[in-house]
């Protein structure tokens, strides 16, 4: 059967989800180079949605920098990620990560932009790469905050795989494709 044309315009979406250190980053700043490998001049955006609000934090995002390199241009925008996404001209976008997005964003309407972040994804110039934490398959939190949290992030996981083209789940620094 042929692809329509609207299937053969279509830009990948990718969701790469693991639990700490399961190697996520590694594997989306791997996804993102094989992507534009066959291109002359790859253009690669990291979009980063932590903010350095300690030391430690700090260190974080520092290592993360040396990581990447100086090839992916780095953006950093904690809040309106829906925007930085349509703004992208890149061949392909690193989207680190939805869980600290979703913590940004709690006291706002988590669905509206929910639904906006679907739609820049599904309307990109270039493949997105959605980096995520799977932070359901540990206990019950105690308070509600925490709880509220991660239902949120479940519903968001779900929201971005059903909209992913390809879905990662990282174990061990070892992927595995779900869809």
């Amino acid at each position: 059967m042929a692809a329509t044309d609207k299937e053969a315009e279509s830009v990948a979406v990718v969701l790469v989800g693991g639990g700490a250190r399961s190697g996520k980053s590694r594997f989306a700043l791997e996804r993102a180079r094989r992507e534009a490998a066959f291109l002359d001049n790859p253009r690669l955006m990291f979009i980063a949605t932590a903010e350095a609000r300690d030391d430690e934090m700090r260190e974080r995002i520092e290592k993360h920098r040396a990581e990447r390199g100086d090839e992916f241009v780095t953006v950093e925008e904690p809040v309106e990620l829906a925007r930085a996404i349509r703004e992208s001209c890149a061949d392909a976008t690193v989207v680190d990560c939805l869980t600290l997005w979703l913590s940004n964003i709690l006291n706002r309407d988590i669905d509206a932009a929910t639904q906006e972040l679907e739609a820049a994804a599904r309307g990109a110039k270039g493949c997105v790469i959605f980096i995520t934490n799977e932070v359901g398959c540990s206990i019950v939190p105690e308070n509600a905050m925490a709880r509220r949290f991660r239902d949120q992030a479940g519903i968001l996981n779900q929201r971005m795989a059903s909209i992913a083209t390809e879905v990662y789940w990282m174990v061990f620094g070892q992927p595995l494709r779900i869809k």
